[in-house]
């Protein structure tokens, strides 16, 4: 089946590129269309045209139509969930779980639709009225990485139209077909042209186009090399920028916990989704006297495993998304070896009854902090261990990154899980539950390295998808 890009409410041809599933490698989803750098910037000629009527739009209009949204999404989910473990790799259970959460967050904010604040303030002179108002922003393109490939465009996408913008959606290339099935079900709920566009292809070409005059904000979420560049290119043009970037997300586990527990919510937040997550725990420091026996309950976990096709029952790792993924992913076990990481288990590519990007998942103990397995994104099921002899030691270890997006502590300890809450410089923290796994009507983002710009998700939202506006009134 051929997938073109919407703009102006048009379905319009571009040049095919075939969408590759990454548990069967002769399977082709279907061709999604690359477009040229014309049709990016008819998007934002379309874009910039349908915003002054949609900004001006009744709000239950909006609202609406983002529940029709919202409730298609929710009546196709298994549906959805296919063609998300499909072409991206999730299990189906993840899958689902991520269509669920999507159409979730477009039924939220055609609540918060409505639910646009404001302020009346008594002025300092004698006479006036101060209001304070929210106002949209404009055009705003959005650019989505492939590891969420319907939850992440529609956190961005659903409080864009809510709030009254207009958009394009540059979704990733390897994941086109779930932001296409979300930009079908956009078109058919009655949003007029030019208010959402889907613009697919690469990023590198694309992005001076869609980040051009005519466009008000950008919304990335992707590597950090990537982010610096859209946002020195958004410097050039002015343009309101949100970066949402890698992580190198630390897991304590202090001598007091619960080890089954601390080894489950080890597993969780380090493997799950192939590990392809910017919240997963991919560094695990572990308090030197339950150092060994953590070590064993999170080895027994990963051997119980089952790596295969994503779609296959029973499954419960699939696939790495692609190819140059895997090798970077390998490779960075190697690395670790050869600077004096122990494998415990895992690290290698596996052969299945198809083609496809398996690994299994690995575990790398006796790391340093030095090492590059602990300083760097891996993006992959890969884990590395560190051991410390206390809970200074390992709060220090966990803040001793360039990132600060999760961070999470295992723990029966009321005082320090409360200092650890306080002390951990990340956006987000976990006591004892994995780093990865947030709800969708609170804000999500970090600090440092990892996020740029304001907060994701919930009500936050508004801090980036609107302007304030000041009103002074004259009342006599």
């Amino acid at each position: 089946m051929r997938h073109s890009s919407l703009i102006n409410g048009e379905w319009t041809a571009g040049s095919p590129v075939p969408n590759i599933n990454p548990s069967d490698l002769a399977d082709v989803i279907g061709e999604y269309d690359h477009a040229s750098l014309d049709q990016a910037a008819d998007a934002v000629a379309s874009a910039r045209q349908a915003f002054p009527a949609w900004s001006m739009s009744p709000v239950q209009a909006r609202s609406q139509m983002l529940e029709t949204v919202g409730l298609e999404i929710l009546a196709r989910k298994t549906e959805l969930a296919d063609l998300l473990a499909r072409e991206e790799g999730k299990t189906l259970a993840d899958a689902l779980g991520e269509v669920v959460r999507a159409g979730q967050i477009f039924k939220f904010f055609a609540g918060e639709a409505v639910r646009i604040h404001g302020e009346s303030l008594s002025s300092t002179r004698p006479g006036l009225e101060v209001q304070v108002t929210r106002e949209p922003l404009g055009v705003i393109t959005l650019v989505t990485p492939w590891n969420f490939p319907i939850a992440i465009p529609a956190w961005k996408v659903a409080p864009a139209l809510a709030y009254g913008n207009c958009v394009i959606l540059k979704p990733a290339e390897l994941t086109p077909g779930c932001a296409w099935a979300l930009a079908d079900i956009i078109q058919r709920a009655g949003f007029p042209p030019g208010v959402f566009n889907l613009i697919m292809g690469s990023g590198s070409r694309l992005g001076p186009k869609l980040m051009a005059p005519g466009v008000d904000a950008v919304s990335f979420t992707g590597s950090v090399q990537v982010g610096g560049a859209i946002l020195a290119l958004a410097a050039e043009n002015r343009l309101k920028v949100q970066l949402e970037m890698g992580g190198k997300n630390p897991l304590l586990v202090l001598d007091d916990a619960d080890l089954d527990l601390a080894a489950r919510v080890a597993f969780d937040g380090a493997y799950i989704a192939t590990g392809q997550r910017c919240t997963a725990s991919s560094r695990l420091i572990v308090q030197d006297s339950v150092y060994d026996a953590f070590l064993a309950r999170l080895t027994g976990i990963l051997n119980a495993q089952t790596v295969d096709d994503a779609r296959k029952p029973g499954v419960t790792i699939g696939p790495v998304v692609d190819a140059s993924q895997l090798a970077a992913d390998l490779d960075y076990v190697e690395v670790a070896r050869n600077e004096g990481g122990r494998i415990v288990t895992g690290g290698e590519r596996l052969q299945r009854g198809t083609a496809g990007f398996y690994m299994d998942p690995a575990l790398i103990a006796d790391t340093t902090p030095a090492m590059r397995i602990n300083r760097e994104e891996v993006f992959g099921p890969v884990a590395s261990v560190v051991r410390v002899k206390d809970y200074e030691e390992g709060l220090s270890l966990a803040n001793d990154t360039e990132f600060g997006l999760c961070a999470g502590i295992c723990t029966t300890s009321l005082k320090h899980a409360s200092h650890f809450r306080r002390a951990a410089q990340a956006g987000m923290v976990m006591v004892n539950l994995p780093t990865a796994g947030v709800d969708y009507h609170v804000p999500f983002g970090g600090r440092k390295g990892s996020s740029y710009g304001p907060r994701e998700q919930g009500a936050y939202a508004a801090e980036f998808y609107t302007t304030v506006k000041t009103h002074y009134i004259n009342a006599g």
